[in-house]
C-alpha cells in the first residue's frame, strides 16, 4: 500500500518504496553530483536532526540562497519535516529586499551555495540580525559548511523524528514565498502543506506515461519549479539539474530528458536558433525545411489522416534533428510564467515535442488551469485543475477559489483582504475569458492595459505576444497611457538582425550604430506594419524605438520569473519616450 500524501514530506516515505539510484542529482563546477533516494532521504534525516539542536522547531525560520542542486531540496524538507518555515531568496535580489525579507521572516539559519553568496547576504544579515547563523553547502572559509549540521545530526541518536513530522498537519505553514512583483515592498506568500500536495497531486495529469528522467533548470525559489519537483517525485520521476544556463545544450544532451518546464522565452530562443540555421540551408534542404516549418504552424490535434501523413514526412526528414537538439527522447515540455504564442505550440507539437502551458500564481501554489493529452487547446491555458473553480468577474478578472488558494500574506492581513474576497475568491488581477465553458484565456494583466488619449483600451500583452512572432524581435513592450496611441520600445534579436545586415551590406560598428540605420528602421517598420494586421487601428502600434541592449533580470527590468517591471523600463527610456510623442505631435489618432 502506498504511503498516504497529507503533507509534502510524505514525498520521501512515498519514494523509499520505489527506491532509485539515481533519485536527485546536479550538475556542479562541472561534475555530476547523485544522490541515491536511501541516501537522500538520511541526509535530510539528519540535517533535521542538527537544525533542531540548533533550536529550530516548528514555526522556526530557515532560509535558502541557492542555485538549484540537490541541497536546496534536502535544506527544504530537512525544515519542513520538523514544521519550519522555508523560505526561498533568490539569488539575485537586491540588497534591501534582502534585509526587509530577513526582518520580516524572522530568519535564524541561512544556507548559501557558495562563497559570492555569502559575501551577498552575510552584511544584510549582520545589519538585521548578527546572531543569524549562516551555513554554505560549498566549503568555504569564512563559514561553516551544511556538513557540520549533518554530523551533529547524525550523533544525535536521541532525537525521534516522527514526533516532530507527527506534529505537522496539513493546514500548518510549507513556506514563505516573498514575491518581488512589478513594484511594492515584497509580500510573504503562505502556503501550507496542504496547498502544495493537492496541487501536484491534481496537476499529475500533465505528466503522462514514460516519464522516468526530468531536467530542471528554472530557479527553485519561485513556486512554479518547486511545485514541478515535487510532482516529478510524486511520479517518480528521477530530477537532473542543469548547471547553469550556460551549460544547458550540453546537460540536455547528458540527461536526455523526458521533461522539463520552461518559460516560453526560452522555447522562443530555440526556436530562433532553429530557424537561423534552417535559413542557411540551400536547395532542396532549405525547401523541405519551410514546407515541414509552415506545416506545422497549421497543426491541430485532429488535423486528420492526409495531415499526418505529411506530417509524418517532415518529422522523419526535419522534425526528428529538433528532437535530438533537445535529447531525443522529450514526451511533454510544460510552460508557464508568461504567455506562450499559440503559433509557437503548434509549431512544437507537430514536431513531436507537446508542449502544455499553464497558468496560476505564487499565492495559487500555484497551479489554476492546464492543458494535458487530455484536453487541449491552443491560445487557452488549459482547463481548470481537480478541486479548482474559476470564473471570470463582470471587468473581466479571473477569479480562483479552492484548495491552491494561499492561507494569506504574512504580516499582512489588510493585504490578504484586498486578494481575497469574504467568499473565498482570490482576485488574480489577470484578465480573462473561459472558452466552451472550459478552457481559460488569458487576455491580459488588469493593471497592465491602459486607456489612450482617445478614451480606447488597449491589452499590451496580446499585441506584445503578436510582435514577438517575429525573429527579428527579441523583447517588446506596448505603451501608451493616455497617449495619442500605442508605441513600442523593441530590442531587436541582434544575432538576426546582424545575419540580415549583413546579408544586405549594412555596416556597424556596435548596436548602437546598427539601430539608427535607415535600411534597419524600414524593416522594423514592414515588421510591425505586418504584425498590426488583425488589430483595431486604435490599438495598432505607430511609432517605435529600438533599444541596443537586452532587458534582464540583473539590469532590474526583469522580475526572477522574465516578467517585465513596467514601471522600471519606462523610467529608464523616458527621454526615448518622451521623444516618441514629440515627433509625432502633428499625428492625429485613428477613430
Amino acid at each position: 500500500m502506498a504511503a498516504e500524501i497529507k503533507r509534502v514530506f510524505d514525498l520521501l516515505k512515498y519514494s523509499l518504496e520505489n527506491p532509485k539510484q539515481e533519485f536527485i542529482s546536479g550538475k556542479i563546477n562541472g561534475k555530476w553530483i547523485n544522490y541515491s533516494t536511501v541516501d537522500f532521504c538520511d541526509t535530510v534525516d539528519n540535517l533535521s536532526r542538527g537544525l533542531i539542536k540548533q533550536g529550530v522547531g516548528k514555526g522556526g525560520r530557515v532560509a535558502v540562497m541557492s542555485h538549484n542542486r540537490p541541497e536546496w531540496n534536502i535544506a527544504d524538507f530537512a525544515a519542513n519535516q520538523i514544521g519550519a518555515y522555508q523560505i526561498p531568496l533568490y539569488p539575485t535580489l537586491a540588497e534591501h529586499d534582502i534585509q526587509f525579507i530577513l526582518k520580516d521572516a524572522e530568519i535564524a539559519i541561512i544556507f548559501v551555495a557558495d562563497e559570492e553568496l555569502y559575501e551577498k547576504i552575510k552584511p544584510c544579515a549582520d545589519a538585521i540580525n548578527p546572531e543569524i547563523k549562516i551555513y554554505s553547502f560549498n566549503e568555504i572559509t569564512a563559514t561553516e559548511n551544511w556538513n557540520t549540521l549533518i554530523e551533529l545530526g547524525k550523533a544525535s541518536t536521541d532525537i525521534n523524528l516522527d514526533e516532530y513530522r507527527s506534529n505537522v498537519g496539513p493546514e500548518d505553514v510549507l513556506t514563505l514565498i516573498y514575491t518581488s512583483g512589478t513594484t511594492g515592498t515584497p509580500k510573504g506568500v503562505m502556503l501550507t502543506h496542504n496547498n502544495l500536495v493537492a496541487n501536484f497531486v491534481n496537476s499529475a495529469v500533465v505528466i503522462p506515461e514514460g516519464v522516468k528522467k526530468g531536467l530542471s533548470f528554472l530557479p527553485l525559489s519561485h513556486i512554479f519549479e518547486r511545485m514541478i519537483i515535487y510532482l516529478y517525485l510524486f511520479n517518480h520521476t528521477g530530477i537532473y539539474y542543469a548547471e547553469s544556463m550556460e551549460t544547458i545544450v550540453a546537460d540536455i544532451q547528458h540527461v536526455k530528458p523526458n521533461v522539463f518546464s520552461t518559460v516560453p522565452r526560452l522555447l522562443e530562443k530555440v526556436y530562433d536558433k532553429i530557424m537561423e540555421k534552417g535559413k542557411a540551408l540551400t536547395g532542396i534542404k532549405k525547401g523541405i525545411f519551410f514546407w515541414s516549418v509552415a506545416l506545422a504552424e497549421k497543426y491541430t490535434i485532429d488535423a486528420g489522416a492526409w495531415y499526418n501523413f505529411k506530417l509524418g514526412i517532415a518529422r522523419k526528414l526535419v522534425f526528428k534533428k529538433w528532437q535530438e537538439a533537445l535529447g531525443g527522447e522529450i514526451v511533454v515540455i510544460v510552460s508557464g510564467g508568461a504567455a506562450l504564442n499559440p503559433r509557437l505550440a503548434r509549431i512544437f507539437w507537430a514536431a513531436g515535442m507537446p508542449v502544455f502551458e499553464g497558468y496560476g500564481l505564487t499565492e495559487t501554489s500555484p497551479v489554476i488551469t492546464v492543458n494535458h493529452f487530455g484536453g487541449t487547446m491552443f491560445g487557452t491555458v488549459g482547463e481548470v485543475i481537480k478541486g479548482v473553480e474559476v470564473k471570470i468577474a463582470p471587468d473581466g478578472e479571473v477569479l480562483t477559489r479552492g484548495h491552491q488558494v494561499m492561507k494569506g500574506y504574512y504580516n499582512r492581513p489588510d493585504l490578504t483582504q484586498e486578494a481575497v474576497d469574504q467568499e473565498g475568491w482570490f482576485h488574480t488581477g489577470d484578465i480573462g475569458e473561459l472558452v466552451d465553458g472550459r478552457f481559460l484565456k488569458i487576455t491580459d494583466r488588469k493593471k497592465e492595459m491602459f486607456k489612450t488619449a482617445g478614451g480606447k483600451y488597449v491589452a499590451p500583452q496580446m499585441l506584445e505576444n503578436k510582435y514577438k512572432e517575429s525573429i527579428f524581435i527579441e523583447q517588446i513592450m506596448v505603451l501608451g497611457e493616455n497617449r495619442k496611441f500605442p508605441s513600442a520600445l523593441i530590442v531587436p534579436n541582434f544575432e538576426t538582425l546582424k545575419t540580415w545586415a549583413s546579408r544586405k551590406g549594412i555596416t556597424f560598428n556596435s548596436n548602437d550604430d546598427l539601430i539608427k540605420n535607415e535600411q534597419v528602421l524600414t524593416k522594423y517598420n514592414e515588421v510591425i506594419e505586418a504584425a498590426n494586421v488583425g488589430f483595431g487601428k486604435w490599438e495598432q502600434v505607430k511609432r517605435f524605438a529600438l533599444l541596443p541592449k537586452e532587458w534582464s533580470i540583473d539590469g532590474g527590468e526583469l522580475t526572477p520569473k522574465l516578467s517585465f517591471k513596467r514601471k522600471v523600463i519606462t523610467e529608464k527610456n523616458n527621454e526615448i519616450i518622451e521623444k516618441i510623442y514629440r515627433d509625432a505631435e502633428n499625428y492625429k489618432a485613428p477613430q
